[in-house]
């Protein structure tokens, strides 16, 4: 059952890492430096006051970066790449010491790469029509939504992960959905 709920947990903050990079990150760490919850044992640097400032510092630049016009959409070029690997080091950060490595990784990839990878594609998809259709100037508003979308969904998935997790399900299910959907109208 603990697997499960590591599972659960890693896929809610992978999800999220999509949103922004660093903010699941750092909520992890203060979960771990209350007590909350462990990292596994080869990122117990995780859950210390070091990387809670490193965090903490990198958070707010990418939050206060995504309110620079030009700045937001170059943020998004590197974003996808940025999430996906904080998505899959989420996860296997997370998975408790009794499977192998491989298994760890290969977990940590699919499920937490994978999920963060998804909603950032969605993310940027939706950034890409506010700044055609606006102009960029409803972009403001989209970096808030996902803002509070990765700081309420972080918070949310450390307290209730079961919760966080299906309404994962459901979300990635449909940015997969409407991704397909625009990659088939592109295609025509």
């Amino acid at each position: 059952m603990e697997q499960l709920y590591t599972l659960i947990l890693g896929l809610g903050l992978s999800a999220c890492c999509g949103f922004r990079v660093f903010v699941p990150m750092l909520v992890a760490n203060i979960a771990a430096l209350s007590g909350h919850y462990e990292f596994g044992a080869d990122f117990q640097w995780l859950g210390t006051w070091t990387a809670f400032y490193i965090l903490l510092s990198a958070t707010i630049l990418e939050i206060v970066a995504y309110y620079v016009p030009w700045l937001d959409n170059l943020l998004d070029t590197i974003a996808l790449p940025a999430s996906v690997i904080a998505g899959t080091l989420m996860t296997t950060s997370l998975i408790s010491a009794d499977l192998s490595p491989t298994m760890k990784w290969a977990l940590g990839t699919i499920m937490g790469g994978g999920s963060a990878g998804i909603v950032q594609a969605g993310t940027t998809l939706l950034r890409f029509t506010s700044s055609t259709t606006t102009g960029g100037l409803a972009n403001p508003i989209v970096a808030t939504l996902e803002n509070g979308f990765s700081i309420f969904f972080s918070i949310l998935t450390v307290i209730i992960p079961i919760f966080v997790a299906i309404c994962c399900v459901f979300f990635l299910t449909f940015l997969l959905k409407k991704l397909l959907r625009t990659t088939q109208k592109q295609n025509r």
